[in-house]
């Protein structure tokens, strides 16, 4: 007759096995504890007439929003003319999103995703403004205003220099032939042999533009402008900072800073929902 009780098979469980003989434990990485997600949050006011112009304005924010994501035009709205109260509820509202966009020029601008996508707030030397749309339009302009010139295979070999060549001959082909509409052309680095001195050549070859994003999720995506037009480099990060993936894309905005259509629908939404609140 079989037992249906069984016991555990013997040389298993913990303290079964052997200590090495260096006397280390096995240590596990840590594994990612944050990420970044949406949170409604309603200002604690009441709408009271003072507070009208600001109320009136997030209302025209969500219409942009809603006609942005049906692929109508960017819309800005400048609030330099609001009151210190009125300008306070608006960034109590706007908060702090994913995306942080670095422009250079004159003037230099600051870009940043509030925490409803596609609705950007822009500051600068002289300028205080929200506008509302895929990417901030400022930021497509001067992409590729280069700081760097990028001089491509003209650029000076070092030794080491391996496979980096190549790669700039067919980045400054796509570069050439791309139009708007066109499917992004990715350098998966990640994936193919190079040395640090490639890495370096490659920098050097593409020169640098004018335009940084940073956006903050699950780790950290990192897209720069390079001197080279349409040309871009696409760094993902974990969350402890260790480079996973490092792309060059051949694209107008790399997709992944760039707000989707139904997240701005959505921004619209959202941003209504905080008026009703508080209304």
């Amino acid at each position: 007759m079989v037992n249906n009780f069984q016991l555990p098979p013997m040389g298993y469980g913990p303290g079964s096995q052997p200590d090495t003989e260096d006397g280390k434990e096995l240590e596990y990485m840590p594994m990612p504890q944050d990420m970044r997600a949406y949170s409604a949050h309603i200002p604690d006011v009441e709408a009271v007439p003072e507070l009208a112009p600001a109320l009136a304005l997030l209302a025209e924010i969500a219409a942009a929003a809603m006609i942005a994501g049906q692929g109508g035009e960017n819309a800005s709205f400048d609030l330099s003319q609001l009151d210190r109260a009125n300008r306070n509820l608006i960034a109590e509202t706007m908060g702090e999103g994913e995306v942080a966009i670095r422009i250079l020029g004159i003037p230099a601008i600051a870009a940043q995703e509030s925490v409803f996508a596609g609705v950007w707030c822009l500051s600068g030397a002289g300028i205080d403004r929200i506008e509302v749309g895929p990417v901030p339009a400022v930021a497509r302009d001067r992409a590729f205003m280069s700081k760097a010139p990028a001089l491509g295979v003209l650029t000076e070999l070092s030794p080491g220099v391996v496979n980096a060549p190549p790669l700039v001959v067919e980045l400054m082909d796509k570069s050439a032939n791309w139009t708007r509409g066109c499917e992004a052309h990715v350098v998966n680095l990640t994936l193919l042999p190079h040395t640090e001195e490639d890495l370096v050549w490659l920098d050097s070859a593409l020169g640098k533009g004018s335009v940084d994003f940073l956006s903050r999720g699950y780790g950290n995506c990192r897209v720069t402008a390079t001197g080279q037009a349409h040309v871009w480099r696409v760094q993902f990060f974990n969350s402890m900072d260790t480079l996973i993936l490092d792309t060059f894309e051949v694209t107008g905005v790399p997709e992944v800073v760039v707000a989707a259509a139904e997240d701005l629908i959505d921004s619209a939404d959202r941003i209504v929902e905080v008026l009703e609140a508080i209304r």
